[in-house]
């Protein structure tokens, strides 16, 4: 009986993602397990065995053509698959069939709309926004999905243009500042410039003082900052809540 001779450049492979990237004039291709390349992608998974179906370079994933090594040197300047697949997986394109492509954007625009809900309050109120609400108006302005972009990035952005058709701004955290007697007065009128900065309280303790205040979110390092490096440690910072926020959701009529 005649042996069946099978090409030691083709590999197959069932049940898989594909991610496509055109260079020097050929096509590559990585095989990836389903649902991974974005957790990949976003940072939720930082092991490549968990995403790539086998460590290798295709021509062709369907046909089981691997890539030789003479093509991958000239293409990329290196013959190190890993690191191939690595740049492939991050540039490259995620081939998934419409279907796919629509749940995946449904589920990246609830997830950016859960963020944007979690984060943001009506300033008049100080109520959140339900998330169903924050999803109305993301279709009313008419935003499209970065699929390249997690959630969160893309949450900033949302909250940027919603700001231009509902009330809407970041939920403050709530600090408590001590500064040393002697940087009291300098320190508190620098802390007041920091950036939507709302002193809600003082009182001297112990020839200390001791500042409530409210600070927008994106503030949190520069206040950081002058309490460790500015006095030297000679101060202290404490997250007392990470969102000012009353209870019940916010209802737009």
């Amino acid at each position: 009986m005649p042996k069946i001779f099978t090409p030691t450049n083709q590999i197959r492979l069932t049940n898989v993602a594909v991610v496509r990237m055109k260079k020097g004039g050929k096509r590559f291709e990585v095989a990836c397990y389903k649902n991974k390349v974005l957790s990949w992608r976003n940072g939720t998974e930082k092991d490549l065995d968990e995403v790539l179906q086998t460590v290798a370079v295709f021509n062709n994933v369907s046909k089981g053509e691997v890539a030789k090594k003479e093509e991958l040197q000239k293409a990329f300047g290196t013959d190190n698959v890993t690191e191939i697949c690595r740049e492939i997986l991050a540039k490259g394109e995620l081939q998934v069939s419409e279907k796919e492509r629509q749940d995946q954007l449904e589920s990246m625009f609830k997830e950016i709309a859960t963020n944007v809900a979690d984060k943001c309050v009506n300033p008049e109120t100080k109520r959140p926004y339900p998330v169903s609400i924050i999803e109305k108006s993301m279709k009313d302005i008419h935003y499209s999905i970065k699929p390249h972009r997690n959630a969160k990035q893309q949450a900033l952005d949302v909250i940027r243009l919603l700001k231009e058709s509902i009330p809407l701004e970041r939920a403050k955290m709530r600090l408590k500042l001590t500064l040393p007697a002697k940087d009291a007065k300098r320190f508190k009128e620098r802390i007041a410039r920091v950036s939507s900065t709302a002193t809600e309280s003082e009182k001297w303790e112990s020839e200390r003082l001791v500042l409530t205040c409210l600070i927008d979110p994106g503030s949190y390092r520069e206040m950081d900052d002058i309490m460790r490096i500015e006095l030297k440690g000679a101060g202290a910072l404490e997250v007392l809540n990470l969102k000012e926020i009353k209870e019940g959701e916010e209802v737009l009529e």
